[in-house]
């Protein structure tokens, strides 16, 4: 490891350092604002000046860019010298020039980097009384407001929007001194990741816009680490509560999971907490009751129930579904998905505890190849998406690795320019990550699943050759042969294209582990407890159907699940009708609840505390944010207290009992090591979920005691709801915000970790629970029989195979609540190739009619270039979207005779 001397004293870094990131990680304060852990170095702002010296007897040195100045062995560095500072120091006030004094309104006082820069270097007096100039605000969509009056051309969101996250619809503009961050014009960005740039900017240009309508400063929430329930990718997250209401979320790092970023369902779509579909009184018979009132009647249905089927979800927390198995006991455990779900979700689940390992975010993004077969990440799981668009500058970048360091990000960009891969797509539908593909092919799900097979033979697997047409040949050919050159390939798949592509994606995994490759399977699964239920167990709806149509079981215990989204109306209205009693538990109405005998509230993310499994099989504690809404509480406890008066399972009060519980459960004991149990203390103290600078405690409920009340008590976890409790460096996963001396804004992180960008200290949250990559080099595809390899597909003549695709925005439950989010959900639609719609005398806009059977529904054509012949796209999840129209099968779509409304 190099040396190097800071001030005269030696310390020893890493290799590939810079200056900036090798002092910042040694714990010195070195201002900076262009920089960042993520983005690497440009050298665009001058902030980072230190004096460099030539050697010990050297007193002049020189001032260099620590950002831009690597770390070698030998290199002597002083950032207190007085002509450094004083560079420093006048940089901020050139930036501060026509930076406008609006501190007290800007919606990032009190967490602005600039503000801590500023007084790190020790700028106090503004010299100049020059008007400033101005620019124009953008509409920039419901997400980010837009200051650009406030900007300092440090170029972060630029480089972030474009060159990592691949956008195209935001830029820099202008020259000299007129430099404008922005749009060609106003207009919603179309990014999937644009909320990222209210925490990349490091003063307040770009702020949360939904924050902005329910306004809270930062010293003002109450937080607490937590854990996204938008997707499967269990990504890290800090919800932020004020007056009882959810304010935003933000940002939680985590070096193997979402590291320093989070798309924008994720990020926007906590807003279901606070709204108007919230079910937070207890309900029998559709009519608020009191709690008691509400368990009473639940236990009176079980207690003459001849039969109870508990269904599950794939968005309850393990304790949910535990407490729920425990209830109903596991022979009658409902998973609650139809089969054509919860078989891919099977098949995934053996895959990932096969011979080789699940992929974490951070192998996708390290992957020096990547072969990716389904649906598009971007609509199920966006930050695989962005962690593959990432991956796809691995092998370039290594190849410049002899001369140009891998932080110097400008020299990087000029090298490579637009090279990238070599990253394989074989999906149903163009995607979001085709611009940066080395190959392409857009086939069936059939057909993608026949390709991933002619990956594996071509790589060693076992079995006959898979005919496939000539481009797709050269496709399986080009991949395997990057595949099997490269050190740490990854495939990608998405469980929701179906049991064969999940298949077919494992054997290629398996072909490249048996070659000694380090390889990664990374599969996209549909929700954010997806893993946790397939290792709770269960079966499928249908059979739930057929035990209440045989009279084997006449009552229902429905865990956070709407039936409506996971059987076919008729299907659902069938099974509810024929349940005598159905006791509902859920954190939002849905028609399952409005249909429901007993409704019992549950509580979310923000108020409620569990555990949830991600797609790579790690256990994560999410901890409540603030105090149950209403009667709301975890389900858990609900189903523990009528397991209670049932006799039968006992009762858990606390979330440590349950876990201790659950934790008997083959491939669960883990999981309650996911995060410390509630009686862990630090110096004796909770960890306070409020910050010490937290205000207005007696003020907030004045008006019905000049006291200060006891605050709530929390048995479930180690952080209290106060800000009497430690206020320093918890371990990781109770890190409930990121504060440091002198540093208020998310860049204190820099104090949490091991090295700028790296490690946590007290390692990564959470506890991988699946044994994938097991030495006995088991295959699981080989235990449970190969999987057939399917006839290629045949389109048919007047019907289109319908493939469900996934929009970030709409197609996920709970965020499809939240009014922003919404807002940008897409109509619904059918889309078809041109080609097939000229065939059938169809045209773009159209309304066309879509139906199997006597079931039929209107909906306005799209043409999407590049579909396969005979297969149609709809979106898949929408609530606008007819019941009629469910992917999966084929459909007749033909012309209604009606012009579509306008987009």
């Amino acid at each position: 490891m190099p040396t190097i001397h800071v001030e005269g004293r030696p310390y020893e870094v890493p290799e590939g350092l810079n200056l900036l990131d090798a002092c910042l990680s040694l714990g010195f304060d070195v201002p900076h604002f262009c920089w960042h852990p993520a983005l690497g170095s440009v050298g665009a702002c001058r902030q980072c000046a230190v004096k460099q010296f030539k050697d010990e007897n050297d007193t002049k040195g020189v001032i260099v860019m620590a950002c831009m100045t690597p770390a070698r062995d030998g290199t002597r560095v002083s950032i207190a010298d007085a002509e450094a500072a004083e560079f420093r120091r006048s940089v901020v006030e050139w930036l501060m020039l026509n930076h406008p004094h609006d501190c007290p309104v800007c919606d990032e006082g009190g967490e602005c980097h600039l503000q801590d820069m500023t007084v790190m270097t020790g700028h106090d007096y503004r010299k100049t009384r020059l008007p400033k100039r101005t620019f124009r605000n953008q509409d920039l969509g419901p997400f980010v407001a837009h200051e650009m009056n406030r900007c300092i051309e440090c170029y972060r969101c630029v480089r972030f929007y474009r060159d990592y996250a691949g956008g195209r619809d935001f830029g820099v503009f202008g020259a000299h001194d007129h430099v404008y961050f922005g749009r060609m014009e106003s207009g919603a960005l179309a990014s999937e990741f644009s909320g990222n740039l209210v925490e990349v900017c490091p003063t307040g240009v770009f702020t949360d816009k939904t924050l902005h309508s329910h306004y809270a400063r930062k010293w003002d929430l109450s937080t607490a680490p937590s854990v996204c329930v938008h997707c499967s990718l269990g990504c890290n997250t800090l919800p932020g509560e004020r007056y009882g209401m959810l304010r935003r979320v933000r940002n939680r790092y985590h070096p193997d999971v979402n590291g320093y970023f989070l798309c924008d369902r994720g990020r926007y779509g906590y807003e279901f907490v606070n709204g108007e579909r919230r079910l937070t009184l207890a309900l029998a018979r559709g009519e608020p009751v009191s709690p008691e009132a509400a368990v009473e009647e639940a236990s009176r249905l079980l207690a003459a129930a001849r039969g109870v089927v508990g269904i599950g979800s794939p968005r309850a927390t393990l304790e949910t579904l535990f407490a729920l198995r425990e209830l109903v006991g596991p022979e009658r455990l409902c998973s609650g998905l139809a089969a054509r779900d919860l078989e891919p979700l099977r098949r995934a689940m053996r895959g990932l505890s096969g011979a080789v390992p699940a992929a974490s975010l951070a192998d996708v993004r390290a992957a020096d190849a990547a072969l990716l077969l389904g649906g598009d990440p971007t609509g199920g799981a966006p930050m695989l998406a962005l962690a593959l668009r990432r991956s796809a500058r691995v092998a370039p970048v290594a190849r410049l690795a002899s001369h140009v360091p891998a932080w110097n990000d400008a020299a990087v960009r000029q090298a490579i320019q637009r090279e990238s891969g070599p990253l394989f797509v074989a999906s149903t539908a163009p995607t979001r990550v085709d611009d940066i593909a080395t190959a392409r092919v857009v086939s069936a799900p059939a057909d993608v699943a026949r390709l991933g097979f002619a990956v594996a033979r071509r790589l060693g697997a076992a079995g006959d050759e898979v005919r496939l047409h000539r481009d797709a040949h050269a496709f399986a050919r080009d991949a395997a042969a990057a595949l099997a050159a490269a050190e740490r390939p990854v495939v990608v798949a998405d469980a929701a294209s179906g049991e064969a592509v999940v298949a077919a994606a494992a054997e290629v995994a398996e072909a490249l582990a048996a070659r000694g490759s380090g390889v990664r399977l990374a599969l996209a699964l549909p929700e954010c407890d997806s893993a946790g239920l397939a290792l709770a167990g269960g079966f499928p709806l249908e059979d739930a159907l057929a035990s209440l149509r045989s009279g084997e079981a006449d009552t229902l215990v429905v865990a956070e699940n709407d039936l409506f989204r996971r059987l076919p109306p008729a299907l659902a209205e069938e099974l509810l009708s024929l349940a005598r009693g159905v006791i509902a538990l859920d954190c939002v109405r849905t028609p399952t609840v409005e249909r429901a005998h007993v409704a019992l509230p549950a509580a979310t993310f923000a108020d409620g505390t569990g555990t949830l499994v991600s797609s790579e099989g790690r256990a994560q504690r999410s901890f409540a944010a603030m105090p149950p809404s209403g009667d709301a509480r975890e389900s858990w406890k609900w189903l523990a207290r009528l397991a209670g008066d049932a006799g039968g399972g006992g009762r858990w009060e606390t979330e440590d009992a349950v876990l201790d519980a659950l934790s008997g459960l083959p491939g669960l004991a883990g999981a309650r090591d996911a995060a410390p149990p509630a009686s862990f203390r630090l110096v004796g103290m909770k960890v306070a979920r409020e910050p010490h600078r937290y205000s207005g405690r007696t003020s907030m409920r004045a008006d019905v005691d000049v006291k200060e009340g006891q605050p709530p008590a929390d048995a479930d976890s180690p952080l209290a709801f106060t800000m009497q409790g430690f206020q320093g460096f918890p371990p990781p996963p109770l890190v409930p915000r990121y504060w440091a001396g002198g540093w208020n804004s998310v860049q204190a992180l820099l104090r949490y970790q091991v090295q700028a960008g790296g490690a946590l200290r007290g390692g990564s949250p959470g506890i991988r629970l699946l044994d994938g990559g097991r030495s006995d080099g088991g295959s699981p595809s080989a235990e449970a029989g190969r999987f057939p390899v399917p006839e290629a597909f045949e389109p048919r003549r007047g019907e289109w195979l319908l493939v469900g695709a996934p929009a970030i925005f709409g197609s996920e439950e709970l965020s499809s609540l939240s009014p922003s989010v919404a807002s940008l959900a897409p109509r619904p639609y059918v889309g078809l190739s041109p080609e097939d719609a000229e065939r059938a005398g169809l045209r773009e806009g159209g309304r066309v009619r879509v139906g199997a059977g006597e079931a039929s529904a209107e909906l306005p054509l799209r043409l999407v270039p590049g579909l396969p012949r005979g297969v149609a796209i709809v979106p898949e999840g929408l609530r606008a979207m007819p019941a009629e129209v469910r992917p999966g099968g084929y459909a007749r779509v033909e012309a209604a005779g009606e012009e579509a409304e306008p987009r």
